[in-house]
């Protein structure tokens, strides 16, 4: 039996590693637009009157954070560059390993950067103190959500097999 219940779904590995990609690509299209629309956001920020008002590391702030954003973009559509680029040559369960992993990758950086953002606005808004804290909130539920739900899940599907969903 595979991990994720092949044999139950009587599929093959071909057919499992296609269920999978598009999986993979629904999940990146809602990813990919959040992410699209948070750098364009970005890019416009600089444009703004008030951001005059921000301090050196303020400026140094955006720009990490809209490095992270520009960056998690293009980590999350390499997946689907990468799979034209070998498109027919037989290697997609080696496309989508390597595509999940850049999903995760891209997540990781875009949640950064969302973290960075918040720290950046409340600061410009509230002062130091408020955007620290802000910032320390955000990535405390940006922890849980990646990292302490998914475990809980997995714990949880463990325990309970996959015919029962």
């Amino acid at each position: 039996m595979h991990a994720d219940g092949a044999e139950e779904r009587d599929e093959t590995e071909a057919q499992r590693i296609d269920r999978n990609w598009i999986e993979l690509l629904q999940e990146l299209r809602i990813v990919q637009t959040g992410g699209q629309v948070f750098t364009g956001f970005l890019l416009v920020v600089p444009f703004q009157d008030r951001f005059a008002d921000l301090s050196g590391s303020g400026r140094a702030l955006y720009l990490v954070v809209l490095s992270l954003a520009l960056g998690s973009t293009v980590v999350l559509l390499a997946p689907v560059m990468i799979h034209r680029a070998v498109f027919r040559s037989h290697r997609k369960d080696r496309v989508l390993r390597l595509s999940a992993t850049l999903a995760r990758v891209g997540l990781a950086m875009l949640s950064i950067a969302m973290v960075g953002l918040v720290a950046l606005v409340f600061t410009l808004v509230l002062g130091t103190v408020p955007g620290l804290a802000a910032a320390a909130v955000m990535a405390a539920l940006v922890a849980a959500i990646l990292f302490v739900v998914p475990a809980r899940v997995r714990r949880h599907s463990a325990t309970r097999p996959y015919a029962s969903e």
